[in-house]
């Protein structure tokens, strides 16, 4: 490597494990992942996901601070920083209920409901509740059919470009989320957080019904409805 690129790749690695280091460095000069709208080609699939919303319209000028290691968009750049957090690990907020931590307080406050049960935002359609406005918002997408985001490598269509973004990766075999006992690599950070839970052995969500624990909030969920039947 010649000095200019090693100083470009050691500032850049200050957010990266060493074994993705490793894997950018090997294909550094290579443009693999190419547009199949423009023939643009680029170094690395989260860079290409960015750009294929450019084609689709999904990239919005107020949105312009980008996550260097996911490709994830946002308009303030304290968002950026804070997401950055859910790749580093760190996770300083800790549930007094059970003990679980998470990287950022108002994921603790979130998770909080899971203990409490609250569920304060309503649909005005069906009166389903939810735990946070933002998934209202997302809940009355069911009840319009609108999937105005579209994979433009199969065409399926989603409802958020969230949900986009996190399809791409079945495309690309992306797993940017890594586990820091074993190594393995997921899609999506909530399968990162329950895969933990199979190395601690914890189960701090437990059913008020019959006090059975589960390592994740999904599980109790579901298992709650058996108690319903």
């Amino acid at each position: 490597l010649d000095p200019i690129r090693a100083s470009r790749v050691s500032r850049q690695d200050l957010f990266f494990p060493a074994t993705t280091t490793l894997a950018r460095l090997a294909t550094m000069g290579e443009k693999s992942h190419t547009c199949p709208y423009c023939g643009k080609g680029f170094r690395r699939n989260s860079h290409l996901t960015r750009h294929l919303a450019t084609h689709s319209g999904l990239q919005q000028e107020d949105r312009p601070f980008s996550c260097s290691y996911c490709g994830k968009t946002f308009a303030r750049s304290a968002h950026l920083a804070r997401h950055q957090e859910t790749h580093s690990g760190e996770r300083p907020y800790k549930c007094t209920y059970c003990g679980k931590a998470f990287g950022r307080n108002s994921h603790l406050t979130r998770h909080h409901s899971t203990h409490t049960g609250e569920r304060p935002y309503e649909c005005g359609v069906c009166g389903k509740a939810f735990t946070r406005s933002a998934h209202v918002t997302r809940h009355q997408g069911t009840h319009t059919g609108e999937r105005p985001f579209r994979c433009t490598r199969c065409g399926k269509c989603f409802t958020r470009s969230a949900h986009l973004q996190r399809h791409q990766g079945i495309h690309s075999g992306d797993k940017p989320f890594s586990c820091r006992d074993c190594g393995k690599g997921f899609t999506r950070y909530a399968h990162l957080e329950r895969h933990r839970a199979t190395h601690s052995g914890e189960k701090p969500f437990k059913c008020a019904s019959c006090g059975k624990g589960f390592g994740a909030a999904s599980h109790l969920v579901r298992h709650q409805k058996t108690h319903k039947v």
